[in-house]
């Protein structure tokens, strides 16, 4: 099922001041989101391909209000921490005002991403 989201950006290294230009990361957005067996998926609207996080790549899932410079007003963000080509990002996405939401999809991309791992 798709959901609709908002990117907002991929950190490097966790610092909030250099974000990730490479690979279709840099450009923030409005967007549908989804996972399957083997990652999380965000395709922003008036783009092609969707930004894809392997199952295998993700180091943790967190949660915050803060992320690559901006606020979130209050909602939850959720950040996947992951490798790309040897490089710690932290790609965050704000999915929902309900903070129970965010809580939710951390708890199932954790959940399959520690399947995919075993």
């Amino acid at each position: 099922m798709k959901n609709i989201g908002l990117y907002l950006g991929s950190e490097v290294g966790g610092k909030w001041w250099k974000r990730y230009s490479s690979d279709g990361l840099l450009m923030r957005g409005n967007g549908t989101y989804w996972y399957d067996n083997n990652g999380f998926y965000f395709l922003r609207y008036l783009t092609k391909e969707p930004i894809f996080v392997p199952f295998k790549s993700i180091v943790e899932i967190k949660l915050g209000k803060w992320h690559s410079g901006r606020w979130a007003y209050g909602n939850l963000i959720v950040k996947i921490i992951w490798e790309r080509s040897g490089v710690i990002l932290s790609s965050g996405f704000i999915i929902s005002s309900n903070k129970e939401d965010a809580v939710n999809l951390k708890e199932s991309l954790t959940s399959a991403k520690d399947k995919f791992k075993q």
